[in-house]
Order: structure tokens, then sequence, then C-alpha cells
């Protein structure tokens, strides 16, 4: 039978692996959260661990409006002489 030829079987495996670690990734990120609820520790072990794991990272051009956005906040501060309200 043609259905149960090597490349077939092999792909179905490759497959099955793929799905099963999905699975499995998302059940711990299930059970981190769930542990981060009850603890208090385990919420700010999670929130620190979770930028590290990021895929995503901050692009350049964010970085430099911020920079930008602190250098005018500093010179208004120094302009008024007193500091600004962050609100």
């Amino acid at each position: 039978m043609d259905l149960l030829s090597g490349a077939k079987i092999e792909s179905f495996f490759s497959y099955f692996l793929l799905v099963c670690f999905a699975v499995f990734v998302v059940q711990i990120l299930y059970w981190l959260v769930l542990w981060s609820k009850k603890m208090s520790k385990g919420a700010l072990i999670f929130l620190t661990i979770f930028p590290v794991i990021s895929i995503f990272p901050i692009p350049h051009q964010e970085i430099k409006k911020i920079e930008n956005i602190k250098q005018e906040h500093i010179k208004k501060k120094d302009e008024n002489g007193e500091p600004l309200d962050d609100e």
C-alpha cells in the first residue's frame, strides 16, 4: 500500500512530535500562570523571566523615541526649576 510508505510515516511522525511539543509548551505556560497567581513570589519570578523568553525585541527606533522623551523632560525640568508631575 502506498499509504504506509516511509516518507508519509516520517512526515506524520514529525508533525506528531511538533504538535506534542506545542501542547507541552502551552501546558507549561498555563501551569506557570496558575502558579504565579497563587504566590506573590511566583508572580515576581514569572514577570522577571517573561521578558527573557520574549520573541520580539524592542525596536531601536522605539528606544531612541524614549531617550528623546526623557531628554525633553529633563530640559523642561531644568527650565522651570521645579520637578514636573508624571501624571
